[in-house]
Order: C-alpha cells, then sequence, then structure tokens
C-alpha cells in the first residue's frame, strides 16, 4: 500500500508537506479535503479526530497527523533531507519548524477567524489589526532568523523550506504586509516560487494541470482513502 497525504483546500498548511514528498522522491497518493466543511465532518473524523489537515495514511496502514510530525516522519526517511537526531543540522531544523509552526503560523490565526467567523464590523476590524500587528511582528522575527542566509537553516534547502512555502502565501491571501520590507524573507520566497515541487503543489490546490518531478501516483476520493483506513484498522 503507498502513502496517502491528506490535503485541505484553500490554502492549507497541507502544502509543505506536499512539498516535502515532492522532493524526497517517495512514491504517495494525495487525497484532497474541503476546509472547513468536510475536514470539521464526522465524515472526516476517522482520519483525523481532531478534524484538521494534513494527515498522512502510511504503507503499514497507520495514520498520523500534524505538520511538524509528518514532514519529520519524512526526512528521517530521506538520503537528502533527513538529518543524523544528534546533529546540530538536526537541532536547527526542528527550532525552525516549531518557530513555524508556534510563531509565523499562529500570526495568521486572528485573520482567518475573521473569514471564518460572523463577526460584528467593529468586532472584525479590531480583530483584523491585531492580527495584522502579529504577522508584520512574526515576518521581522523570521528576517532575523535568516540572517541573510539563502536558506532557513544555511547553505541548503530543508523541510522547514518547504513548511514555509506553505504558510508564507498567506500574507498574500490576506493581504497583509509588504514583503520587501524584509529582504532575506522576500528573497526566500522568490527562490521557492521557483522550485518545481512548490509550483507542483500550487496547481494541484488550484486543480490545474500539475507535473510532478517526484513520484507522486494520483489522487484517491475520500471514500477511497476512508476504505483503506478502515480496512487497515
Amino acid at each position: 500500500m503507498t502513502s496517502i497525504l491528506f490535503y485541505g483546500v484553500p490554502e492549507g498548511c497541507s502544502f509543505g508537506s506536499i512539498v516535502a514528498l515532492e522532493w524526497t522522491g517517495a512514491p504517495y497518493r494525495l487525497c484532497r479535503v474541503d476546509m472547513p466543511g468536510i475536514v470539521s465532518s464526522d465524515v472526516y473524523a476517522p482520519v483525523n479526530p481532531v478534524r484538521e489537515t494534513p494527515s498522512l495514511m502510511l504503507p503499514d496502514g497507520r495514520v498520523m497527523s500534524e505538520s511538524m510530525a509528518i514532514l519529520n516522519h519524512i526526512a528521517a526517511r530521506s538520503n537528502r533531507f533527513g538529518f543524523d537526531p544528534k546533529s546540530e543540522k538536526f537541532d536547527r531544523q526542528n527550532q525552525m519548524l516549531a518557530f513555524l509552526n508556534i510563531s509565523f503560523f499562529n500570526a495568521f490565526s486572528p485573520l482567518w477567524h475573521t473569514l471564518e467567523h460572523e463577526l460584528e464590523p467593529q468586532a472584525k476590524e479590531a480583530i483584523r489589526t491585531y492580527g495584522i500587528g502579529k504577522v508584520e511582528k512574526a515576518h521581522a522575527q523570521l528576517e532575523k532568523l535568516l540572517d541573510g542566509r539563502q536558506w532557513l537553516l544555511g547553505d541548503e534547502k530543508s523541510f522547514a523550506d518547504a513548511y514555509f512555502a506553505g504558510i508564507a502565501r498567506w500574507n498574500d491571501f490576506h493581504q497583509v504586509v509588504d514583503r520587501k520590507q524584509f529582504p532575506a524573507l522576500n528573497a526566500l520566497y522568490e527562490r521557492l516560487q521557483e522550485d518545481p515541487a512548490v509550483r507542483f503543489a500550487w496547481a494541484i490546490e488550484h486543480e490545474e494541470e500539475a507535473k510532478t518531478t517526484g513520484k507522486f501516483l494520483g489522487h484517491v476520493s475520500l471514500d477511497e482513502a476512508l476504505a483503506e483506513v478502515k480496512q487497515a484498522a
């Protein structure tokens, strides 16, 4: 059985996991899950009781969730992107993934809240203003962490960059900050836009013609994926 990545649309943070799978060249399939409708429903609960994406069904039938766990799982099985758990690079990648997950990702939460909930205009504006401040702060912090480096860990790309690619585009979706205020961060973002795996993930999300440079084996429906989850249980 081949792994299945359950990815959320639109604008899901599972984008980074698609990029990572493409980079490693490991065989995988995809299952598209609409948000917030399907992902929040009881239908999706057998995949992830928390009702979030991404989730990854492994070849042995186990299902795991949370972007950091999935990215570390994929990296550990990759000759190029996996680091020795005792190495400095392993620590740095986990540190950067944690920052992206806790600070950079979380900064956009107020802005998503204003889109996903009915709010009074005054409350909506107040929450959006708060969210913009958080996003600006997170960008400034990441600019300092980059310290002029080409990639988040230094001279070579890692899965931290894959995760960043999926979250950083939310700035354009919500029209928050001018990324050019942060030269190193902006250069990283622009560099990633030219990456074939990033282009592939974008095309997949937008249901456009997508050319894999990895071993993408096609989509399965949620019903088909759920049948495999049930069979493996």
